[in-house]
């Protein structure tokens, strides 16, 4: 298989279970490695007790290897073998998603039913020793959880700030906590998909993640006067121009200086409360065959054998992103023609960087590529 690789970038894929690599040995990369694990190892399993509680969101702990699951109604804490150590009841209670958040802050007129709490977002918090788990009851209320034994440490809902994760059940949410040192606390840098009441949820912010579990100033905005805030949200008339407008959240990750999500969305203009938002396409070609609608994602180090092929040092981070055939929305049906691909992390900064020098104001970049050419490779 031929992998277009303008600039000489070099791209390893698997497309239909083959691997191809300019280069490289066949069955020398890191993928051919783990199938004797997949054909020869027993593995331990986990059955939730109600199998309508539906697996959303895994959390490994690299530390001790503890695994936390994100569930309908349910947070798990396993062992390593995955065995029950503990669960966190999150659901089912009286709501309608069209109600503001929970009745003891606000009445609300609607009828309520039972409804199922659905995990949108899990996250490891390893400087405070806590689980922060976003459902989507209540308009995207969020539980910060003690990891040892998930004790609730707090569940703030008194400002639009502290709904994070929306109350539709397949809209997409991603979290990227960000340290700064023991001086500062964390940010929280959260994406949210066009959800519930949009004042309440800008699709990008940064968010401060305060060392209290019960302090008021939870998820506040980093930076919020009368004029911008560490926000971004979607132009109210886009819905009426493209009514099913929406972004699917599929990876974010934290490298450097930067954040960066990996999205399905239509294109769109800009916002500038953020004052260096930047937006590349990506995707993957074989043959003429292009792979663009984004299924996974997961960023690591290339290690030696990889960064040789890719030309990085063996520290440097690389993106492996898995992509199928398909127009980019959803939902969608299952495609049984996918690629997955490797992009150094570097080089991608390296484009963006060429690009934004064109871009740039005095206070301002903004930089959205839309035709086939600007897409990275």
């Amino acid at each position: 298989m031929q992998i277009a690789t303008p600039r000489g970038e070099s791209i390893k894929c698997i497309v239909a279970g083959e691997e191809r690599q300019e280069g490289v040995e066949r069955g020398r990369g890191p993928y051919n490695a783990l199938l004797p694990l997949l054909q020869e190892e027993e593995y331990a399993s986990f059955h939730a007790e109600n199998p309508e509680w539906t697996f959303n969101h895994l959390a490994v702990d690299y530390r001790n290897g503890n695994v936390y699951l994100g569930a309908v109604n349910r947070i798990y804490k396993l062992s390593p073998g995955l065995e029950v150590q503990v669960s966190h009841e999150t659901g089912p209670d009286e709501d309608n998603r069209k109600c503001y958040p929970p009745r003891i802050v606000q009445p609300c007129s609607e009828p309520l039913t039972l409804t199922n709490n659905v995990n949108k977002m899990l996250l490891m918090d390893y400087r405070e020793n806590r689980l922060l788990a976003c459902g989507s009851l209540y308009q995207g209320i969020c539980k910060l959880l003690r990891l040892d034994d998930l004790f609730k440490l707090g569940e703030p809902f008194h400002k639009k700030e502290h709904y994070l994760s929306g109350v539709n059940e397949s809209g997409s949410v991603f979290g990227v906590i960000v340290s700064y040192g023991n001086a500062s606390p964390d940010m929280l840098f959260v994406a949210t998909a066009v959800d519930g009441k949009p004042e309440y949820f800008p699709t990008i912010s940064s968010r401060k993640l305060a060392r209290n579990s019960e302090e008021d100033g939870m998820f506040a905005y980093v930076f919020h006067d009368e004029f911008v805030a560490s926000m971004i949200k979607i132009p109210s008339d886009t819905f009426t121009v493209i009514p099913d407008f929406d972004i699917y959240y599929i990876y974010g990750f934290a490298s450097g200086n930067f954040v960066y999500f990996l999205t399905l969305q239509p294109e769109m203009g800009a916002d500038t409360a953020f004052n260096s938002y930047v937006e590349v396409p990506i995707g993957c070609i074989s043959g003429n065959v292009e792979y663009r609608l984004l299924e996974a994602a997961y960023l690591s180090k290339a290690g030696a054998i990889l960064a040789r092929s890719l030309d990085v040092a063996p520290d440097d981070d690389v993106l492996f992103a898995v992509f199928s055939k398909g127009q980019k929305r959803r939902p969608r049906q299952a495609s049984q023609d996918s690629a997955l691909c490797v992009f150094s992390l570097r080089k991608i900064n390296e484009k963006i960087k060429e690009r934004l020098q064109s871009y740039c104001t005095q206070h301002f970049c903004f930089l959205v590529c839309k035709s086939v050419k600007d897409v990275l490779f």
